[in-house]
Formats: C-alpha cells, sequence, structure tokens
C-alpha cells in the first residue's frame, strides 16, 4: 500500500502556471473546495486527494458529489494511527459486546446477518476537522477543504439491538467502541489504539447501527471492513472502523481519545479566540457529544470554465445537518446582497445530503460570486462569520463560488 500511495496524479482543478521550458512552476488549488494535493491509487479505491500515507488519509474530489450517494470507490478515508489491517479472515473474526452486561456476547459476521433484523438508514460521514483550511489563525491538523466527507446507504444491525441481547446492567453510564485499527506505542498511551465512546443516556443511541454494508455493498476495507459503527447525525470521530469490541462501562471513558483529542468549546457555535485558549481556563465538551452543524455546498458551477452571458445554467449542490434534516437552501449570485429559495430534491432522510438545485441566468459579463446557505429541520441557518477554535472543527460558514461569465461573442 505505502508503494500505491507514491503514486502522483494531477488533479483536475490544478491551475499550472508554467516556466517556459513546458514544466509546472506552481499550482494553485481549487480554493472553493479541494486541496491541490497528489492523487493516491489504492485497493478498492478511485484516485482520491492523499493527504497522509501514515496514517493514512485520503480526500473525495468534488465531482463524486454530483451524486447524492457517494460512491464506495471514492468514498474519503480517515485513519488515525498507521497500523491498519489489509485483510480479515471472518472465520476467526468476531464482535464482542463486554464490561458491564449481563450476558456477553461473542458474535460471528454470519451470526450478525442472520440473528438480527437488518434496519438501513442513509446518513452522512463527515469528519470533524473538514473544512480545517479555512480557518484563520490557521490550526494543526490534516488541512482538508471540502473533501473530508460522504454520504452513504448503510445497512446493519440496530445497535439497540446488540444491547438488548447482552443485557445491559444498571449502573453503566457509557459505551466505549473499539475497533482492529491501532499505533506501535505501548498499551494505555494514546497512539495505541483507537476507541470512542458514547453516553449511556445519549438519544443518538437508538439511531445508531453497526454497519456491514455501504450503498448495497460489503464495507470497503479502508471504510471500516467489516463492521463500522454508523452514528448518524454526529461527526465521523465515533464512527468507529472494523469495529469489533463494545463494552459498558461502569465508569466514565477517561481516555485520551475522549478526555483530550475531538474537544469542542463549549458553547453554541463552538468559537472561542486564540487569546481564550492562552488562558488555560476552556470549557469543552466532547465533539462526538453533539450534532454537526447544518452546512451546504456548490457541486455545479465549480468556476473550471467561463461560463456565458444570457445563457442559462443549473446551479447545483448538496446541504445537510445532524439536527433535523434540510428546511430550506438559499442561494445569492451577487455576492449576499440578495437571496432566492433553491428547489430541494427528494428528502432520502434526515441524515443524508440533501441535493439543491437553481436556475440562473447571468445578465451581464463579469466575476460573480455566488453564496448558498442552508437552515435545518430545528431553525438553525450557517454564519455568515467564521468561527475558530484550536482544533478546527465544525465549519460551517456559508460557503462561496467564484464564476467568471464572458460574452457570447
Amino acid at each position: 500500500m505505502t508503494g500505491l500511495l507514491g503514486t502522483a496524479l494531477p488533479l483536475p482543478r490544478l491551475v499550472r502556471a508554467e516556466d517556459g521550458t513546458g514544466s509546472s512552476a506552481l499550482s494553485l488549488p481549487d480554493t472553493h473546495w479541494n486541496a491541490a494535493l497528489p492523487m493516491a491509487q489504492v485497493p478498492q479505491k478511485l484516485p482520491l486527494i492523499r493527504f497522509s500515507d501514515r496514517p493514512i488519509v485520503l480526500g473525495t474530489p468534488r465531482p463524486f458529489f454530483d451524486s447524492l450517494l457517494t460512491p464506495n470507490a471514492a468514498f474519503f478515508v480517515r485513519y488515525h494511527l498507521d497500523v491498519i489491517p489489509n485483510a480479515i479472515d471472518l472465520s476467526h473474526w468476531r464482535l464482542l459486546v463486554r464490561g458491564n452486561v449481563a450476558k456477553p456476547l461473542e458474535l460471528s459476521f454470519e451470526q450478525l446477518l442472520s440473528r438480527f433484523e437488518p434496519v438501513t438508514v442513509v446518513a452522512v460521514n463527515q469528519c470533524t476537522g473538514n473544512s480545517r483550511s479555512r480557518f484563520a489563525p490557521r490550526v494543526p491538523g490534516t488541512q482538508w477543504g471540502n473533501e473530508g466527507m460522504g454520504n452513504a446507504r448503510w445497512t446493519g444491525v440496530r445497535l439497540m439491538d446488540l444491547l438488548h441481547r447482552a443485557g445491559v446492567r444498571p449502573g453503566t453510564v457509557a459505551l466505549r467502541f473499539q475497533g482492529l485499527d491501532s499505533g506501535r506505542s505501548a498499551e494505555g498511551t494514546p497512539a495505541h489504539s483507537y476507541a470512542k465512546s458514547l453516553d449511556v443516556g445519549d438519544p443518538i443511541l437508538a439511531q445508531c447501527i453497526v454497519a456491514y454494508q455501504m450503498n448495497g455493498e460489503p464495507l470497503p476495507m479502508l471504510n471500516g471492513f467489516p463492521v463500522r459503527l454508523v452514528v448518524p447525525g454526529r461527526f465521523s470521530t465515533c464512527w468507529v472502523k472494523h469495529l469489533s469490541w463494545i463494552e459498558a462501562l461502569s465508569e466514565p471513558d477517561r481516555s485520551h481519545w475522549m478526555l483530550e483529542a475531538y474537544r469542542l468549546p463549549d458553547n453554541a457555535r463552538h468559537s472561542v479566540t486564540p487569546a481564550e485558549v492562552a488562558t488555560g481556563k476552556l470549557a469543552t465538551i466532547a465533539a462526538s457529544s453533539v450534532p454537526m452543524p447544518v452546512r451546504s455546498f456548490f457541486v455545479r458551477p465549480d468556476g473550471s470554465s467561463k461560463l456565458v452571458v444570457r445563457l442559462p445554467i443549473e446551479v447545483k449542490g448538496i446541504a445537510f445537518s445532524g439536527s433535523g434534516g434540510i428546511r430550506q437552501v438559499e442561494v445569492s449570485t451577487d455576492g449576499g446582497r440578495s437571496w432566492r429559495l433553491a428547489r430541494l430534491d427528494p428528502d432520502l432522510g434526515p441524515y443524508s445530503f440533501r441535493g439543491w438545485r437553481l436556475p440562473w441566468t447571468p445578465q451581464r459579463p463579469g466575476v460573480y460570486e455566488l453564496r448558498c446557505r442552508a437552515t435545518d429541520g430545528k431553525g438553525n441557518a450557517q454564519p455568515t462569520e467564521p468561527i475558530w477554535n484550536p482544533g478546527g472543527y465544525a465549519w460551517n460558514q456559508v460557503e462561496t463560488q467564484t464564476v467568471f461569465v464572458g460574452e457570447a461573442a
């Protein structure tokens, strides 16, 4: 896999400046979507944007969001640790449910398929740091554009069905989920294993599934084969891949991945200033405990070619929210001075991408700044002002797209 990750392919949206010899002296990114990075070709995947090969981090190029269901082969990949499985023998693999339960379970893949009712949910899986490159001042971490997300139809077993079968005992305060990816450090250190927890009283547990299918096919290895936890409406930090252990805890999870990593400022917008962080008194909450904020994106036009004055086009995009689906999407073609309601595509469910579109005929040549903003089912609307926090998490400012319109003759 390391060798394959070294394969560099040009991004379609790279703008190249030549130095007179035919070689490229400069690469400029599509600043509205993808980072200007080489592509990687890995098993079960189309060429994806390579952010890192250890741990492996790959982003989904913009054209794949033209479909509401992101193809499995184009779905983004995010690992925190560098030791990941590249083959799993299902005859030996087991899902364990243990800890503070009356009847510990050890379930084979075949038992998951045959002993539990299958359920399906369409849900967005989005990295907590998606769009981190927008933050100013800059913060450390993967400098995502908008490529750290995807939407899929997930099929599997209700988490609650597994918990009822095991019999969670009174006194349980949290459920910890762990997969097969690991690191090279000693057991008990942050880089040894990756696990996340959800409070036992969190209502999202009733929506969670242990998924064994993704868009009607087995999960790709890099997206969590054979099963992964799906937590609809929440950031992917708690969508544990290669799920193999579910543990009922009688004490709060005080591991690094819960107490120190993936923390958000404890306020409505999850936004603070560097000065507030410097005081050392910042109150935070786990990113896995809050719904994803409402977002919308332009898919087309993408600014890669000029539009033609008085030639009608369809402006098209996607939107989603972790709180009640999408109520409306508005589009501005004049930099935010005026707004029009877009038409929403059929609803695939409250946790899915919602497609939207708007007919537009530019009446004069020039440079246009398009903007889109969504409002979700609970009335939350995208802000026009940016946020900032030290983790680079939960970005949801109104998106912009610059387009160029030229004369017809």
